[in-house]
């Protein structure tokens, strides 16, 4: 048991799933040790946060500092001090032992806080490559774990640990089940997502590239999709139309399972869709976000790929007939879903939480040679 024990960690996280999941994940792991946690974030959670107590979440103003008008970089500025003054009070409050960032600008006063009053601070970089807030704090002295090993940008941290991006427990439970590709009389089981809201080439392009399938193969698929609610309308009609039975909602709370029924994945290359295909073990086709500042998707996406787990897809070749003809090569080749499937589940990590636990409470009890003043 580390000295930690009964100890308050401040995990704080800008507002998207992409940040928050890999923070509730580790917030389960720290619990069940035993320690007190909190949450800061910004007031863009929403549903994300269901189940952290109220009295257990804090709110923090932050903003991104770069470009715009001179006026907005002022407004950003302002709103950057105002959300550090916050956060110099709410290190009086909790008294934390550690302060944990999973990136977004959020995580910005909040840390610079925690380091001036002397409290040790670590980054969570999810993605194959550091993003602007990560980026900044590992110049405070930010210890850094990270989801890939050796991301770009990291070289600017004074130490790194690689540790695999977190994953919810309900996640980590699912590795247990391994794929099956399905018979010829099977349903094909099509999960089709692209992050927390959805993304309207999927549902610009699914529907139609099922539409060039032959009748036989169009039975098979039974298609669950995540959609924009502005696109449900049109594309429940179109799968209505294509005779296809679908499941269409703007945000499934039973993703694990969804995840796990799968036989092939259709998303984005957001670091925590990558990282529970993989703990998973699901065979996915991956259409990285291409106006991304940092192109963080599109390194993810080629990092599962090249180990054979995943088929890259850029946004430009993403077509209905493209997808159509290399779905339709999927079906009748189980063995390279099962292959790529083998290779997904071999690059995850479900244990990935708990081993960010166990750093977390090494560099708070003052070890792995971390400086916190």
């Amino acid at each position: 048991m580390s000295d930690a024990y009964g100890a308050t960690a401040l995990l704080v996280a800008g507002g998207t799933g992409g940040h928050l999941f890999p923070a509730l994940a580790l917030r389960e792991a720290l619990l069940a040790r035993g320690w007190r946690v909190r949450l800061a974030t910004d007031p863009r959670v929403g549903d994300f946060v269901e189940g952290v107590p109220p009295e257990e979440r804090h709110v923090v103003h932050a903003a991104a500092l770069s470009g715009g008008s001179p006026a907005a970089i002022l407004r950003s500025m302002a709103t950057m001090g105002r959300g550090l003054l916050q956060s110099r009070r709410l290190m009086r409050a909790v008294s934390p032992r550690i302060v944990v960032g999973f990136g977004g600008y959020p995580t910005v006063p909040p840390l610079i806080a925690a380091r001036l009053a002397r409290i040790p601070i670590l980054v969570h970089e999810q993605n194959a490559v550091l993003g602007r807030a990560n980026r900044l704090l590992v110049r405070f002295g930010a210890h850094l774990a990270t989801g890939f090993d050796h991301p770009k940008g990291g070289e600017a941290a004074r130490a790194q640990t690689f540790v695999g991006n977190p994953v919810r427990a309900a996640i980590a439970a699912m590795a247990e089940r391994r794929f099956r590709a399905p018979g010829e009389d099977e349903p094909f089981n099509l999960l089709v997502f692209g992050g927390s809201q959805g993304a309207r080439v999927f549902a610009d392009v699914v529907p139609a590239a099922l539409g060039e399938l032959g009748e036989a193969e169009r039975r098979r698929i039974a298609v669950v999709q995540q959609c924009r609610p502005e696109d449900i309308v049109r594309t429940r009609a179109s799968y209505a139309q294509l005779g296809i039975a679908a499941e269409l909602e703007p945000f499934f709370r039973d993703m694990p399972r969804r995840l796990a029924d799968a036989h092939l994945v259709v998303s984005r290359a957001g670091a925590s869709t990558v990282t529970e295909i993989a703990v998973v073990g699901r065979p996915a086709m991956l259409v990285p976000y291409p106006h991304a500042l940092d192109h963080d998707q599109a390194a993810n996406a080629a990092a599962l790929a090249a180990a054979g787990g995943a088929w890259l897809v850029p946004e430009t070749e993403f077509t209905p007939g493209a997808f159509a003809k290399r779905l339709a090569a999927l079906i009748e080749a189980p063995g390279e879903l099962e292959s790529a499937a083998r290779a997904a589940a071999g690059q995850g990590r479900p244990d990935a939480a708990e081993c960010l636990a166990d750093l977390v409470a090494g560099i708070a009890s003052g070890g792995h040679g971390v400086d916190a003043g």
